[in-house]
């Protein structure tokens, strides 16, 4: 069993109980991390309070991705915090949804500009700021969250997909970057689960059906599931893993028909 006991992780992207974000923290605590957790407005504050009360010690602060000198606090007070970090669980991602519903090729300027800010941009800005943090500590894993939409259409995935693509893109050259500091880059790639963001996109419902019907362990996958896999690359035992993107969905990647 993997233990992050005596290490200390931020965790960007909780929004609610079914946030894969908050089943890698759970998982993470229970493993012994001392967690910090964001929230990225007023609205969401209190969802992120109350889960974080099941927590030992933890530290929540508020941290909007799209704004640099909130990032840059943020790692100010983790500094002060924590003197130091041994891992960023990076789960921030954000399309507008008219940008969900028309067909890609109506994607707007700025809608195109959101999702790419929010959903990878913010992981650049998070590994160059929490490198000093997981140096001074001897190393460190960062990881992310994408889906098999960056490879392949699926319906009203649009921009997202494309966003996701640029988003395991980073998570490569940021591996081949911060390596020589024992910093660690990796990726989950779940399937579909009922988050609330996966419930904005329209036909949801079928594409789970389809992961069933079609995915070799014949059904979909949980949120606790991704979260044993979000400790395992997270923790030491996973020391010799980096720039990959890991597939937990059941098998589903594997089929052709």
């Amino acid at each position: 069993m993997t233990t992050l006991a005596g290490k200390q992780g931020l965790i960007l992207g909780v929004a609610n109980k079914r946030s894969i974000s908050w089943a890698i923290a759970k998982a993470a605590s229970d493993a012994g991390a001392r967690l910090a957790l964001t929230y990225p407005s007023e609205r969401l504050e209190e969802n992120v309070r109350a889960l974080a009360a099941a927590l030992p010690d933890p530290l929540l602060l508020p941290c909007d991705v799209t704004r640099d000198q909130e990032i840059a606090q943020l790692f100010r007070t983790l500094g002060g915090e924590f003197g130091g970090l041994d891992f960023v669980l990076h789960g921030a991602a954000f399309a507008q949804k008219q940008d969900l519903d028309n067909p890609f090729s109506q994607t707007s300027r700025e809608g195109f500009r959101i999702a790419l800010d929010v959903s990878c941009y913010s992981l650049i800005a998070m590994a160059r700021e929490s490198a000093p943090l997981m140096a001074a500590r001897g190393g460190g894993s960062i990881l992310t969250l994408t889906y098999l939409g960056s490879e392949r259409v699926f319906p009203n995935y649009n921009v997202m997909g494309v966003a996701k693509a640029a988003l395991e893109a980073s998570v490569r050259y940021l591996a081949g970057e911060l390596g020589a500091q024992n910093i660690r880059v990796n990726a989950i790639s779940a399937g579909p689960i009922k988050t609330l963001a996966a419930m904005g996109i329209s036909g949801f419902s079928s594409i789970l059906q389809v992961y069933r019907d079609r995915a070799p362990l014949r059904r979909n996958i949980d949120a606790a599931e991704v979260g044993d896999v979000g400790v395992f690359l997270l923790g030491p035992q996973s020391r010799a893993i980096t720039g990959e993107v890991v597939m937990v969905d059941a098998g589903f990647h594997v089929t052709g028909m």
